[in-house]
């Protein structure tokens, strides 16, 4: 067995009620001005201050910018690091989903660097983070992305993605804490839980897989999908909301440490070109890409089918690889996302240009079992466009 590479965020805090360790953890960097960055529209419906209000009522001095939006860009994130340049903060506090944490790892971390974000991107940067950035808190209000637990900030740039990605970005404290998902509409609900249930998936087939990681990913799988379409039809359901904050936390671990592949790979052009939430990019293109590395990971799809509720009794690994499939396929279906490109109104002239796009995220296809060229992307998009599955000729 090859040698196994395990990174985690330094502190974490789980479960209902974790975010009253928030005081106590700021209080360790001894700030004065302290940046939160959120959604606008948790700012609207008062959750942000859930996290201000004890802030300011320990006399910290809180700015909130809520220049958080979708698949942000290049831009959006260019801008918050000079504002967090200029405003002199000692600690940075991001809440939200997983943009929000993202910028808010962007803003921590480029503020005491030098140049602008672009310098620093994977694909075409030229500068390397040479040191540790302000304080950073993490504090996911969304159950999918598990940005909270990685050293990664995704951004938009025109009809593709690319990543800043650094240990440094690793939060300070991540703070998970389901109470501050019961509001989250059912869509976003959906889209997000798909991603989770995809990064859990992806890390258990991707090439640097380990058996810690096969651990959090299996457990991540069991939890999400026992307890997703419950989280969608009754978002105050205390025990489905606890299952996917863990199940999205563990996913994020599994994911950080072992990578996700070619599922992620095509749904980022899919968000650059169509801006689609990347939640329902995963979503439209999970099923069609697993069918169409099938034969280069059975086992594991065998595996994955009983993490996620699925009966492989009686089934050899091939049969229990084509239910696991159909399974996948079932878990989108229920939670009402659509299932093809087309439903999301992509017209099939557009495939060139994805398929274009796809091929440039080699960081990602690296990990996937089966070697995804240029025709194989192709086909899966296709595939996914027509609604019918496919594996290689």
């Amino acid at each position: 067995m090859s040698v196994s590479k395990l990174v985690f965020a330094p502190l974490s805090f789980t479960g209902w009620g974790s975010l009253e360790h928030l005081l106590p953890e700021t209080a360790k960097h001894n700030p004065k001005k302290i940046l939160v960055v959120t959604d606008p529209m948790l700012e609207k419906i008062g959750l942000t201050k859930r996290v201000t209000d004890p802030l300011e009522q320990e006399g910290y001095e809180i700015t909130v910018n809520t220049d958080v939006v979708p698949e942000p860009p290049l831009e959006t994130g260019e801008k918050l690091v000079d504002f967090t340049r200029k405003g002199g903060f000692d600690m940075v506090v991001g809440v939200g989903g997983g943009s929000a944490l993202d910028l808010a790892k962007l803003a921590a971390v480029l503020a005491t660097q030098e140049g602008k974000v672009a310098d620093y991107l994977n694909l075409s940067g030229t500068k390397s983070i040479s040191q540790k950035g302000l304080p950073m808190a993490l504090i996911p209000t969304t159950s999918g992305t598990g940005s909270e637990v990685t050293n990664i900030a995704v951004l938009s740039l025109g009809t593709t993605k690319d990543v800043v990605t650094h240990d440094y970005l690793l939060a300070d404290v991540a703070i998970v804490d389901p109470a501050l998902t019961v509001s989250v509409p059912s869509k976003v609900t959906a889209a997000t839980g798909i991603d989770a249930l995809t990064h859990a998936v992806e890390a258990y087939i991707s090439v640097n897989a380990s058996p810690a990681t096969d651990a959090l990913a299996l457990q991540a799988m069991r939890l999400i999908s026992r307890s997703l379409r419950e989280a969608v039809e009754n978002g105050e359901d205390r025990q489905a909301r606890e299952d996917m904050s863990h199940g999205s936390f563990l996913a994020g671990l599994a994911f950080f440490n072992a990578g996700v592949a070619g599922v992620h790979a095509l749904a980022y052009p899919l968000g650059g070109q169509f801006h689609i939430a990347h939640g329902d990019s995963n979503a439209v293109l999970l099923p069609y890409v697993m069918s169409y590395i099938r034969k280069s990971t059975v086992s594991r799809m065998a595996d994955i089918l009983e993490a996620i509720g699925g009966n492989s009794a009686f089934l050899s690994d091939e049969e229990a690889s084509y239910k696991c499939v159909e399974e996948l396929q079932r878990i989108v279906k229920d939670v009402g996302i659509p299932s093809t490109l087309a439903g999301f109104d992509i017209p099939e002239s557009a495939l060139e240009s994805l398929t274009a796009d796809g091929v440039k995220q080699k960081r990602l296809l690296d990990r996937s079992p089966l070697k995804l060229g240029e025709e194989d992307i192709r086909r899966i998009y296709q595939s996914a466009f027509n609604g019918v599955m496919v594996e290689p000729k």
